[in-house]
């Protein structure tokens, strides 16, 4: 055998326990990565019914609800009924959030309209979720629509339906994309409220990467991406937003984004470019504030956003 092949041989040979190592390395950083962003991490309620109801007094009956979802996992969420038949409004919020950041909006929602008002934790968010990872929107559209059934199950003392024919979903950044997701599956739902949505479920896992773990590196996205399909099983769908945007044309929308929202703002304005010639689309994308940081807005800006949404649901819904 010629000195040269068996010399490459030996090479390979002493490289394949370097290269063996480099590839567990691999493979065990990225599981490291996966497993950090599917499961956000939980934190304290910024606000409860109950610590609420100490400042305003006992006067909303704002109950803790559970419910199955469709994949018969459980859900949660906090339920404020509003008039016998009027609409309902279930409100979502963005990865790593939980339902509290937008109970303030909910409450002003209710006092405004007496519509019933639906604070559901997205699974993988809140203290101690059942569901422990989440689905960066894949899952998420399924829960919204089980959040749905839920309250037309609802019955007054009188033996009643709590809620009327129409609904509407309000949605922050994951949330967004969940309410795209349900809406495009139930024609019930005939107003949306959409703050800053993502293009896809792949550009919200990218951002985990890099907010939670710092990593902006295009290979590691690249790597995770396709680390977190497996982690799925198959069950992970990279929909476009805009794809499902298209079939809600009939519906009544309102964008909203702004400069604090980063690169959600231009994909929410590419967003707007799907739904060209909807009749019922509304666009405010240059906002001083939008939902991704609602809860530390100052009064004014807080109470000009609070507005922009409760006008919409007012005007639209009813």
């Amino acid at each position: 055998m010629p000195r040269r092949r068996v010399v490459g041989k030996k090479l390979v040979k002493s490289l394949l326990p370097i290269l063996l190592l480099l590839f567990l390395a691999v493979i065990a950083a990225t599981t490291f990565i996966v497993y950090g962003v599917v499961r956000p991490p939980g934190r304290a309620y910024l606000v409860t019914p109950q610590t609420f109801s100490q400042i305003s007094g006992p006067v909303l009956k704002v109950t803790d609800e559970t419910w199955q979802n469709h994949d018969n996992t459980s859900a949660r969420g906090w339920l404020l009924r509003g008039a016998e038949g009027a609409p309902a409004v279930v409100l979502t919020h963005r990865y790593g959030a939980d339902r509290s950041w937008l109970f303030n909006l909910g409450v002003k929602l209710f006092e405004a309209t007496n519509f019933t008002i639906l604070w559901p934790d997205l699974r993988g968010h809140g203290l101690n979720p059942a569901v422990k990872w989440t689905a960066f929107g894949t899952s998420e559209g399924e829960d919204v629509q089980s959040a749905i059934d839920f309250l037309r199950s609802l019955k007054t003392s009188r033996g009643h339906p709590q809620v009327g024919d129409r609904m509407g979903l309000y949605g922050v950044e994951l949330g967004a994309y969940a309410s795209l997701r349900a809406a495009a599956q139930n024609n019930a739902v005939r107003v949306l409220v959409l703050d800053s949505v993502p293009e896809n479920p792949d550009e919200l896992v990218s951002a985990a990467v890099k907010d939670d773990l710092g990593l902006s590196n295009k290979p590691i996205q690249q790597l995770t991406r396709v680390a977190v399909r497996l982690y799925y099983l198959g069950r992970y769908d990279n929909t476009s937003a805009c794809e499902l945007a298209r079939i809600l044309k009939d519906r009544r929308i309102l964008l909203l984004s702004g400069g604090d929202a980063g690169y959600l703002r231009d994909s929410t304005t590419g967003l707007e470019r799907c739904l060209e010639g909807a009749p019922n689309l509304e666009v405010k994308t240059d906002l001083p504030l939008t939902g991704l940081n609602l809860p530390s807005a100052t009064g004014e800006q807080g109470e000009g956003y609070d507005r922009h949404v409760i006008d919409f649901f007012d005007k639209n819904l009813r």
